[in-house]
């Protein structure tokens, strides 16, 4: 039984909270026409203080909806043009030598920001694409022997064509796991893509109003904190994460399926314990667009793809099978009990 009560539990902050989330979606509107889901992704990463790996096919507006949260917000914003030939000193800094006083200063590279777009983040080798891995999972970047902190809020978002894939390189493992979401852009519907045509395709020049900021990030963030996560809730959530791994169904506590081993034959490396962090802190926020202060199970199911789509290294038989990542999390979620 899930206990609906919540310590603390005061209504008119949830309810503000709710408002500066409607806001938020009422003014992304005014420029991107349906993708609720990657306006409600990137919402959820904001309040969860995660990283977003946003992927589509050119044209998909997946620039447009990073600058259009830029906009709409008080925060400092650089993007970076991943190319073959950046270096990672061109991501973080480096260290420059001043001839008149004889000394090295550092020379802040434009991961010094609050949102930091990282376009077309596959087009860069992996040497580069490491140079993002501490600032992501530590918020600091060390830059000769200073180590130096990140504004707060820090936030990277990336976009990855998945279909281009001359002059791209795959993103490290590590790195996608610090990514908290990896959202999919999908083409829009004909009654969506007919209202684009008729705005003349230049959404950019649309003006939208400032509806968040640092500290309304930071009040909704407290909020989502306060929601109530039940013990079955987050055993549920472990479930999730635990399936997902090969070697699990080997341990006498796990009382797997044929079906659950058909799933493994698929997946080479399950998601690790950052996962369960990531689903829990991402059903919290959900929660809270719900005006709720506890989690349903619901929550859980309704981010699992996004939270677990990057985080499995699937086997050759899936790519033989013709099997996604996505269906995998989807039959997982189908056959474990509900709480």
């Amino acid at each position: 039984m899930i206990d609906e009560k919540t310590e603390g539990f005061n209504q008119s902050a949830f309810d503000e909270c709710r408002t500066i989330i409607e806001n938020c979606r009422k003014e992304a509107a005014k420029r991107i026409v349906g993708q609720t889901e990657t306006v409600d992704g990137i919402l959820t990463a904001l309040i969860a203080g995660g990283h977003i790996l946003l992927e589509g096919v050119p044209g998909l507006a997946k620039t447009l909806t990073v600058k259009t949260f830029s906009d709409m917000s008080g925060l400092d914003f650089k993007r970076i043009q991943f190319t073959p030939d950046l270096l990672p000193a061109d991501i973080t800094g480096t260290l420059i030598y001043e001839q008149a006083s004889g000394r090295f200063s550092v020379r802040k590279g434009p991961v010094f920001t609050n949102l930091l777009l990282a376009d077309e983040i596959n087009r860069a080798p992996a040497k580069v694409q490491s140079a993002l891995l501490e600032a992501m999972a530590e918020y600091q970047v060390t830059i000769g022997e200073q180590s130096l902190p990140l504004a707060r809020p820090f936030f990277v978002m990336a976009t990855q064509n998945p279909i281009e894939q001359e002059g791209t390189y795959n993103l490290p493992e590590a790195e996608l796991d610090r990514f908290l979401l990896k959202i999919i852009l999908t083409y829009p519907s004909v009654d969506e893509e007919l209202l684009i045509v008729k705005e003349g395709g230049k959404p950019e020049n649309i003006p939208v109003k400032k509806v968040f900021d640092a500290q309304k990030i930071e009040f909704c963030r407290a909020l989502a904190e306060k929601v109530h996560c039940a013990e079955e809730i987050m055993r549920y959530i472990v479930s999730i994460v635990n399936v997902t791994r090969p070697d699990a169904v080997k341990k006498p506590r796990m009382h797997a399926t044929a079906e659950r081993f058909d799933i493994l034959k698929y997946i080479s490396f399950g998601a690790s314990p950052r996962a369960s962090i990531a689903l829990c802190r991402c059903a919290k926020v959900r929660s809270l667009f719900a005006g709720r202060s506890f989690v349903l199970p619901e929550d859980v199911k309704d981010t699992a793809v996004q939270v677990l789509r990057h985080r499995l290294l699937l086997s050759y038989e899936a790519a033989a099978d013709n099997v996604s990542a996505d269906e995998l999390i989807e039959k997982i979620l189908s056959l474990l009990p509900v709480p």
